[in-house]
């Protein structure tokens, strides 16, 4: 079983430009009930589907699978709800944890949030100076609500 511990903050400043390159992503969601999210993602050439649970406190179910790249393209053109998600993703090492940045195109554009997977919820972390306000109990900052309800909107 696998389980996603993840906290999210709201990105301040430019420092952090610098120490990645980005890679486009494009994603959408399928409809469904009792919280449970279902993620077609494509990530340059390659494909994948996301399963994940309610979140409780930090954490969540989460499976993911890879996909044939073409499979993804008719999902998200056939099943996924409108507006997808599009967005550059840049990884940065800092203090031993990987920060994954996401800045967002599209109606979500000017909204850029950086998340961090921990092996435990309580587990103590050093912020890097480019991260701000945690929005980790905010849902309008999961991406599949931003789909539903976009930034440029708020």
């Amino acid at each position: 079983m696998a389980k996603e511990i993840e906290r999210k903050y709201l990105v301040i400043g430019d420092e952090w430009r610098h120490l990645a390159k980005g890679s486009v992503y494009r994603q959408g969601y399928i409809p469904t009930q009792d919280k449970v999210t279902v993620r077609v993602r494509i990530v340059g050439e390659k494909g994948y589907l996301t399963i994940k649970g309610p979140t409780v406190q930090y954490s969540r179910l989460e499976f993911e699978y890879p996909i044939p790249v073409e499979d993804a393209q008719e999902m998200l053109e056939t099943l996924c709800q409108r507006p997808f998600i599009e967005k550059i993703r840049y990884q940065i090492q800092s203090d031993g944890l990987i920060w994954e940045i996401d800045e967002f195109e599209g109606v979500n554009k000017g909204l850029i949030l950086a998340e961090v997977e921990l092996s435990d919820e309580n587990q103590q972390i050093e912020l890097p100076a480019w991260i701000g306000k945690e929005v980790s109990d905010d849902s309008r900052y999961y991406n599949s609500n931003l789909v539903k309800y976009p930034f440029s909107q708020w």
